[in-house]
């Protein structure tokens, strides 16, 4: 079966996962607290970050979660703020984190582009910082379609998102690949018909992704030789 596009999750698998959100979500927990380390260290533990160590756990909501439901969880260990003032906060956040490219993304995406591929992005992120995030590794333009999980056509493990890129772009999904870090994009993929492949740069380990997915890489940069061009 020929590929003719790929659709890729964000965080984890365009940029590596723990580079950007351990910076994300110490300083959303500083700032949320005012500075008060103590508290931060336990409202972060609700969301399965360990700020003194810098580290999430494997089952951490951030991880594949969106926006709204890492806010539903914050949400009753800020009774001074509003779910509105935490999602806006969360956000805000996410939009300055830094980004660490998984590999140098637009000679990678140039490459995909030079065989002739469609390319999306299909993020549990909010749509804000995803354009933020893409306009800041100078690779926005490369995609035909971007999603978040507030761009009206779901999240993931649902294949709303997937299945919009394959309407959009007029493809089949069958003729598509859905990459991405987590069962969830594994899920969503399988869901939508299309082929999909994990890739180990966000906290899943092969054995977590082998089993949903036809192939597991360690990065996307390995994409090119597995589509054998």
């Amino acid at each position: 079966m020929t590929i003719e596009a790929i659709i890729f999750d964000k965080d984890g698998t365009l940029f590596d996962f723990a580079a950007t959100w351990v910076a994300w979500a110490e300083g959303f927990l500083l700032r949320a607290t005012d500075g008060d380390r103590a508290r931060a260290a336990r409202i972060g533990d609700a969301i399965g970050f360990d700020l003194e160590t810098r580290e999430f756990s494997p089952e951490s909501i951030v991880i594949a979660g969106t926006p709204v439901e890492v806010t539903e969880v914050l949400a009753p260990h800020f009774p001074e703020m509003s779910r509105e003032e935490l999602f806006r906060m969360l956000n805000e956040e996410a939009e300055i984190a830094p980004q660490a490219e998984a590999v140098p993304l637009a000679a990678f995406l140039e490459q995909l582009k030079g065989f002739g591929l469609r390319l999306g992005v299909a993020t549990n992120d909010a749509e804000s910082p995803a354009l933020a995030h893409l306009d800041e590794a100078g690779v926005r333009g490369m995609f035909d379609f971007i999603a978040g999980c507030d761009s009206g056509h779901g999240a993931k493990p649902a294949p709303g998102q997937l299945l919009a890129f394959a309407k959009q772009i007029g493809v089949a999904p069958e003729r598509i690949v859905m990459v991405g870090d987590s069962t969830h994009d594994l899920f969503a993929g399988r869901a939508a018909g299309m082929k999909t492949i994990g890739v180990l740069t966000g906290m899943a380990v092969e054995g977590d992704l082998a089993p949903h997915a036809d192939v597991v890489l360690p990065d996307i940069g390995h994409i090119p030789a597995w589509l054998g061009r």
